[in-house]
């Protein structure tokens, strides 16, 4: 996998496994423990939603998105997302004590992959050069001109990058 692209497509979408995943835990605790289910405030979970669509958005947004547009998204996404996992995982726990023994080590263990993961994501975006971007720009254009397609490419695309009409064959759809 050499496409920057993919890369940075696949790191969000390990990325949102692991936030999911830590909070199926979460929700785990709370349902489990005797002390009454927290009732969070309007503005929590909107805020819980925006963090949550950053990395869905991402997934597709790093595929699909002009290589400088592409670049500053991924750095401010992961920005965005690398501090609150920080600062609601690490610093406001220990700054306030208000952490769960039982839940602890599951969300350090899971805030620190998930900060390596949006780092990672940060770097990757920041050493993105735009030489890689339009070698592959151009590479998918000339297949596209010359009729080969990729798997990777909707049904669509290849039924129209194929089509008499634009100077190709017709394909059998």
């Amino acid at each position: 996998m050499h496409n920057t692209k993919e890369r940075l497509s696949l790191f969000w979408l390990f990325a949102l496994l692991n936030y999911l995943y830590a909070d199926v835990l979460a929700l785990y605790f709370i349902v489990g423990s005797q002390d009454p289910a927290p009732h969070l405030p309007q503005w929590a979970l909107l805020g819980s939603a925006v963090l949550m669509e950053i990395p869905i958005a991402m997934i597709l947004a790093s595929r699909l998105l002009p290589f400088r547009v592409n670049r500053l998204a991924n750095i401010a996404a992961a920005g965005i997302e690398t501090l609150a996992v920080v600062s609601m995982q690490f610093v406001y726990p220990l700054a306030t004590g208000a952490w769960h023994e039982q839940m602890f080590p599951s969300y350090i263990f899971f805030g620190t992959i998930e900060t390596v993961c949006t780092s990672i994501i940060i770097w990757e975006a920041w050493t993105w050069s735009g030489d890689e971007a339009a070698v592959h720009s151009e590479r998918n254009v000339r297949q596209l001109e010359a009729g080969v397609t990729s798997s990777l490419l909707p049904d669509t695309v290849r039924m129209y990058s194929n089509d008499s009409s634009l100077g190709g064959h017709c394909a059998d759809h």
